[in-house]
Parts: structure tokens; C-alpha cells; sequence
């Protein structure tokens, strides 16, 4: 459990605020700079849409991050860069926006297209932080074997030294229980007598039979790779003591699928009372290729049995299934909710708390049912609205609702941190908000995210009341600016399911006026630079 977050006694805090080791001999010689910076703790969680407590959600049991939301700002209107992990947490990590970064997808190697970016640790590090990271925080399909290793002071760290002692690694990553263990070394042992030898040509047969997207099993925390992670990050912060502020990320893997964690999790919450989309069709007017066919939900052996996905108005999901996959993905935000007290609990102990900014981001949002869609993958809200707290011991405890975007997370850090800011990013600081001096509004009224589909691309901007998304041809990776295919404008003050396409309602003719006055502006501050 997460013990009591008040300030520690004068006493302590004076040894607490910089984190110095207890124990100084007469030579040690440190930097006043570095004792005066504030360490940063970034907490990245993998396909986390707001469903918490301190966003409003009814259901979520998350009272550690709920209590965290308590200390800081809690940007109710966060929206990622692109609801694709690899993407958003390149643009994240880098500052840039998808189309200067140009990556859109889950192959491309971000030093691949920017050989000399300075990621977000990157620069910590260059300032004289000491940077470490465990978990998922790049995706690792889009960066090298060390996790970038530009970006950290020392070796990243391997959770898997972390799992329970008692337990074997978890099949596929993922699964604990007899039962998967069981039919994945079936499959195996089959697999190699069909004259399969390489790991990868084994693991697919195997998935082909065993790969469900949900498993309830009653196992400590740290048999999942998610515990392990967590308790990595304790041991770092532990022994954290040292003459650097530390910027230490930590990324968790759930409530990604397949949703896997500890029964006691699933046992917060009633499978009956799960909730499930009001709205499963497409919203009236809207263009097709907005849309998905819920390749990653495909992918699981428990799934394509039950429907046929060759048209999204019919993806009809078996409510009893649906509301299976519900339960997980809240017995997995619990789960992780789990580790971050955990880990807050043990910056406490350290004595560093009281001198360490919190960040705590989803990487993107997740359909759950919606519009008949799983997965993310979209410019809708449900994809695209992620969680984003900050944490600055000096500013006050506030809820802002005027929509920002992850962009503002590399230069907020670094007027937090007292760093100059590097020049080329693409997103304004939120330190003044933060500090409850200035409204968002006055910085910039809009969020913006974007998605590309075959040959088309859909950047979609999000006000506080209106979202419009605009479909251009996006060939050879270059934006046709000069073109639009369709356009979408959804009012979430009468329309929240995002029913109807209004854009070409003559009653919204303001309303769109508006919103393509900021798309001009987008345009001339990031599109162009795309088509050069």
C-alpha cells in the first residue's frame, strides 16, 4: 500500500530534498547545481485510456493513482500525437510531431530518420542527470537493442532478473497459469517434431493454438512482467542516493493484450456489472477508411471463432465476451495502479519525494467496443484521450480540462527541471499552467493528433468541445495538403458517442469555420515541413 504522502519532518527534509547519500567524506565534491535540480520519476503506462478514478470513471478501483492526482495537475484532456505505440512515444521522447519525426508505424528505427535527435533522457543526461530506465518505454521495435542506448547514463535495466523467484519466465511474455504452460510446451515439443527449428517459426505455430486475451490465475505480483518492472524500480530508488538528480522512466506493458494479471485484481470487480459500449456503428456520415478492422484483437485464438471482421458495422462481439475483455482491461489497470504505489512508495522512503516531479502518461487510448471497434488505431476520442498527470512538488494541485498534447511534455520537463530547452521541438512548455499562473487556452486551444491509412492520412484536432479530423492523400510518406478527401466534426457537448459526422451540417457552419482556422495554423507551423 502506498503510505501517507505528507511532508516528512523538517529534519528530514533538509537531508531529503537533494537525496544525498547520508554518509560524505571530506573529499566529495558536489555541484551546487545538480544538488538544487529536482529528479524526475516518468511512469509511461502501455494502451492506458482515462479510466481512473481522478478522471471520473465510475468502476476503476485505482486509489494510488487516484491519491497521486492529489498532489499535481491532472490534464483531463490530454490527447497522444498518434494512437500507435511506437509512433506517439517517438514523438513523445523526441518532441517532435509523427511527420518530423516520420515515424508512423512499428518498424521504423527512430535514429533511422533522425540520426542525431536528442530524445527527452537523452537531454537529461546530457545535463548532468543520472538515467535509467526499465520497462516499455521506447517501443522497442522502433529503437536498438539497449533501448536507444543514447539516451541513458547506465545499462538499462532487464526485468527479467526481477520475476519471482518461484516462478518461471511467463510464456510468450505474457501468461503464468498451468494451463498456457502446459499447451505451450504441447505445441512445442509438436512444433520441433513438424522439423521447426528457428524460435520464431516455433513461436508462430504455437500461437496459432495458444494466444487468449485474457488469464485470471492466483499469482504474486512479480510472476508478471509488470511486477518485476515495478520492483526493479524500487531497488533503483532504494539506492538512488548519489551527487545527481535522476530522471528514472519506467514503463508498464499492461493493460496492453492479452490481458493477464493476478485473480485478486479480477476480484475487485463483478464480470455482470462491466459496462459496454452504448454505441457499436459507425457514426452516420462518416468517412470508411476512418475505421479499422481490429487487426490486434485478430491475433488472439480465443477471438476470430467468434465473429468474422470483414465488415466493422457487423463485428458483433458476444456480449459475454466483450464484457470478459472489459474485466481484464480493468483487472489490469488495477494491477498497474498496484505497482505504481509501489513505486511512489518507495520514493517516499528514500526520502526523495519531496524533490521529484512525477510524470505519468498513457502512450495512447483504446477502443472498447465503441463504434464496434477494439484496439486504438484511430483519430476518435476513445483512441486518441489518454491520462496525463504531472507532479511538481513547488506547484499546486489543480484539474485542467483545456485539451494539450504529449508534445508539451519535453519542454514542460525542462522549465521544470531549470534546463534550457532545446530549439527544435515542437510543443509549448506547460510550466506556467502547471504552476497555476497561466490557462491553457492562452497557449494554445487545441490538441492534435493524426492516423494514416492506405495511402491517406487523417489529422484530427481537438478543441473543448469540437473535434474535426480532415483526410488528405498521403503518398510516398508526403502530405497533398491541396486536397481534402472527406472531413469529420463531431460535437462532444450533444454528441459525446460521436454519432454523427456534422461537418456538413449548415448548423455547424461556425463551429467548422473555427476548427479550419486552426487546421490553417497546423498547417504552417508543422504540415509544411513535412512536404519539403
Amino acid at each position: 500500500m502506498m503510505k501517507n504522502l505528507i511532508p516528512y519532518s523538517v529534519a528530514v527534509s533538509a537531508l531529503a530534498s537533494t537525496c544525498l547519500p547520508l554518509v560524505m567524506n571530506a573529499q566529495t565534491v558536489i555541484d551546487e547545481t545538480q544538488l538544487s535540480r529536482k529528479n524526475v520519476l516518468f511512469i509511461a503506462v502501455d494502451d492506458l485510456k482515462p479510466l481512473l478514478g481522478c478522471y471520473g470513471d465510475p468502476v476503476a478501483q485505482t486509489p494510488h493513482i487516484d491519491r497521486l492526482s492529489t498532489r499535481g495537475t491532472v490534464f483531463m484532456s490530454a490527447y497522444c500525437q498518434q494512437a500507435v505505440s511506437a509512433a506517439t512515444r517517438a514523438s513523445l521522447l523526441t518532441g517532435m510531431c509523427p511527420d518530423r519525426t516520420r515515424v508512423w508505424d512499428l518498424k521504423t528505427l527512430i535514429r533511422s530518420q533522425n540520426p542525431d535527435v536528442v530524445t527527452l533522457p537523452q537531454y537529461f543526461k546530457e545535463n548532468g542527470y543520472r538515467v535509467a530506465g526499465i520497462g516499455k518505454i521506447y517501443d522497442p521495435r522502433s529503437v536498438d537493442k539497449q533501448q536507444d542506448a543514447r539516451s541513458w547514463s547506465e545499462e538499462y535495466m532487464e526485468h527479467a532478473q526481477f520475476i519471482n523467484a518461484g516462478f518461471e519466465q511467463p510464456v510468450m511474455a505474457q501468461y503464468q497459469s498451468p494451463e498456457i504452460r502446459g499447451l505451450y510446451n504441447k505445441y512445442h515439443k509438436e512444433a520441433q517434431a513438424k522439423g521447426m527449428d528457428k524460435k520464431n517459426q516455433i513461436e508462430k505455430y504455437i500461437q496459432k493454438y495458444v494466444k487468449p486475451t485474457t488469464e485470471c490465475t492466483d499469482v504474486p505480483d512479480n510472476a508478471y512482467n509488470d511486477g518485476a518492472i515495478a520492483d526493479g524500480a524500487v531497488r533503483f530508488l532504494t539506492n538512488c542516493h548519489s551527487d545527481k538528480p535522476f530522471f528514472l522512466a519506467v514503463g508498464f506493458k499492461k493493460p496492453h493484450l492479452p490481458f493477464c494479471a493476478p485473480k485478486k485484481y479480477w476480484d475487485l470487480y463483478h464480470r455482470e456489472t462491466m459496462p459496454l459500449a452504448t454505441y457499436r456503428k459507425k457514426a452516420v456520415g462518416s468517412p470508411e477508411f476512418a475505421y479499422h478492422k481490429c487487426g490486434e484483437l485478430q491475433l488472439y485464438t480465443d477471438i476470430p471463432s467468434l465473429i468474422s471482421f470483414s465488415d466493422i458495422e457487423n463485428v458483433k462481439i458476444p456480449d459475454e465476451k466483450a464484457r470478459e475483455l472489459v474485466h481484464g482491461y480493468y483487472a489490469c489497470i488495477s494491477y498497474i495502479d498496484a505497482q505504481i504505489g509501489k513505486i511512489v512508495e518507495a520514493l517516499e522512503k528514500s526520502g526523495c519525494l519531496n524533490n521529484t516531479i512525477i510524470v505519468l502518461w498513457g502512450d495512447h487510448g483504446w477502443h472498447l467496443g465503441d463504434h464496434g471497434l477494439w484496439n486504438k488505431h484511430t483519430n476518435f476520442e476513445q483512441a486518441t484521450h489518454v491520462p496525463f498527470l504531472l507532479i511538481d512538488p513547488s506547484s499546486p494541485a489543480q484539474k485542467v480540462t483545456t485539451p494539450v498534447e504529449f508534445l508539451s511534455i519535453y519542454p514542460t520537463l525542462c522549465d521544470l527541471a531549470g534546463l534550457k530547452k532545446p530549439l527544435n521541438l515542437d510543443g509549448e512548455s506547460l510550466v506556467e499552467v502547471v504552476k497555476g499562473k497561466k490557462d491553457v487556452v492562452n497557449i494554445k486551444p487545441y490538441a492534435v493528433s493524426q492516423y494514416p491509412r492506405v495511402g491517406k492520412m487523417g489529422y484530427s484536432l481537438r478543441d473543448g468541445r469540437y473535434r474535426y479530423t480532415v483526410w488528405l492523400n498521403w503518398k510516398d510518406k508526403k502530405t497533398d495538403t491541396t486536397k481534402i478527401l472527406a472531413e469529420e466534426l463531431y460535437d462532444y457537448a450533444k454528441d459525446p458517442d460521436e454519432t454523427v459526422n456534422v461537418a456538413a451540417n449548415s448548423d455547424y457552419a461556425d463551429a467548422l469555420h473555427q476548427m479550419k482556422r486552426y487546421w490553417e495554423e497546423y498547417k504552417k507551423t508543422r504540415i509544411v515541413r513535412n512536404e519539403k
